[in-house]
């Protein structure tokens, strides 16, 4: 998969060839590479494409899980006998595709039982039925950056998905820096996604702009 590095530079040789006196940093570059790469991802996660691509999902194998009420849950009218569990810690901030965040499974940590998505709406009124007693799969749903389980006693569970950001793991590297990071976009997008950013930006050289301060750029 293509790095943050790469994807950058990508952009800013095809640019050079455009404009040969340009100066745009990468900061402003991995910004709209990043606008442009969330709105295909969402198109894609409408017409069912992301789920086979396993190299653009990452990872969390081990999210502690602790003990929550109903309440924080978001699960009201629920009898007494039901318990929910929540992740430890908010989530790394996942992409939204066009049914929420594309999270591709939720499971045990040794991936034999995957759970079902759902929300706590759905959840209360299963619950609700003559058949629920019978049901044995295991739910789940994803709310304020936390997933929410109910009825189990599970330690941790692993989760897949497409993460903005870097994911901490044990052995990610902590000098690693943001451009050797992996840029979550299906190669076949890329073209695409390269179209549109160098669109903009030859707009925006068409135009006299403020020079933009640069001294905080983690990109640098």
């Amino acid at each position: 998969m293509t790095t943050v590095g790469e994807a950058i530079s990508r952009v800013r040789n095809t640019l050079k060839a455009v404009k040969e006196d340009a100066f745009i940093t990468d900061r402003v570059i991995y910004s709209l590479l990043l606008k442009y790469a969330k709105t295909l991802i969402k198109r894609e996660d409408n017409q069912f494409r992301l789920m086979k691509i396993s190299s653009i999902f990452k990872v969390l194998p081990y999210i502690e899980l602790i003990d929550v009420d109903k309440v924080e849950a978001g699960c009201f009218g629920i009898y007494s006998g039901c318990y929910f569990k929540r992740s430890k810690d908010k989530l790394p901030t996942i992409l939204d595709g066009m049914f929420g965040p594309i999270i591709r499974t939720v499971s045990s940590i040794d991936g034999t039982i995957e759970l079902f998505r759902t929300d706590p709406g759905t959840w209360v009124s299963m619950t609700k039925t003559t058949t629920f007693k019978y049901n044995r799969s295991i739910y789940f749903w994803y709310l304020n950056g936390y997933i929410y389980i109910p009825n189990v006693d599970w330690e941790a569970i692993r989760m897949e998905a497409i993460f903005e950001a870097k994911v901490e793991s044990c052995d990610t590297d902590p000098c690693e820096v943001k451009q050797d990071e992996q840029f979550a976009l299906p190669e076949y997008l890329f073209s695409e996604v390269e179209q549109f950013v160098l669109q903009e930006l030859t707009m925006t050289l068409k135009v006299p702009a403020d020079s933009v301060d640069d001294s905080q750029n983690i990109l640098r």
